[in-house]
């Protein structure tokens, strides 16, 4: 496996390394235009999604795309978004969850079969509040799986929102804040529209 991944590090320095922007962005800095905070699934890679290069998002992934309330012990989610508010001033944030993710899918089974008292456990049990919201509106099966992906954006957008970097610059017209669930299966990502209160196809089409 490593040495699969070592071929791949000599691609990349064969394909990019050697590019006039990788040598501009260490001697510069970064300046991305959007914070994504998604799944750490290995099929749902933020940049190919985005058609993004190189210093163009700013990536946090986690189990489930959860993001706490800023009153949550793991801080490693609010430094990464005031880092990227604060420090980097990106004009968008974007919570990208997925269908078909397995995070979730153990918060809708109530993590049965997962230990207690782990690391893992304890992170889903924020996934939990999303997918009760899913059932109250009837939903089972399949489609209480794709409603909690679904409410676990919301909750993520809504929890956003208690992080003063983001409150601050979103009251200073600074900042813009949106949702996207990404289906595996048909390779489009699906996004939130407040209006219409569901997720919808941006793009359209086929």
């Amino acid at each position: 496996m490593s040495e699969k991944l070592i071929h791949g590090h000599a691609l990349f320095r064969e394909r990019y390394f050697n590019k006039k922007l990788i040598r501009q962005l260490a001697a510069e800095g970064q300046k991305p235009w959007a914070l994504y905070i998604g799944c750490s699934d290995s099929r749902v890679v933020p940049e190919l999604l985005t058609s993004s290069g190189f210093g163009e998002i700013f990536v946090l992934r986690n189990i489930a795309n959860f993001v706490p309330q800023k009153a949550h012990t793991d801080a490693s989610v609010g430094a990464a978004i005031e880092y990227a508010v604060r420090h980097l001033k990106v004009p968008d944030i974007v919570v990208c969850g997925h269908y078909g993710c397995g995070g979730v899918k153990a918060a809708v089974d109530r993590l049965k079969g997962l230990e207690r008292d782990t690391e893992l456990t304890e992170w889903l049990q924020g996934v939990l509040p999303a997918v009760e919201q899913a059932r109250k509106h009837g939903h089972q099966g399949e489609a209480l799986w794709r409603a909690a992906v679904e409410e676990n954006v919301l909750d993520a957008l809504a929890n956003l929102i208690t992080f003063d970097a983001v409150s601050e610059a979103l009251d200073a017209g600074k900042l813009a804040i949106h949702g996207w669930v990404y289906d595996l299966a048909h390779g489009r990502v699906r996004v939130f529209d407040a209006e219409k209160d569901a997720f919808v196809d941006p793009i359209g089409g086929g």
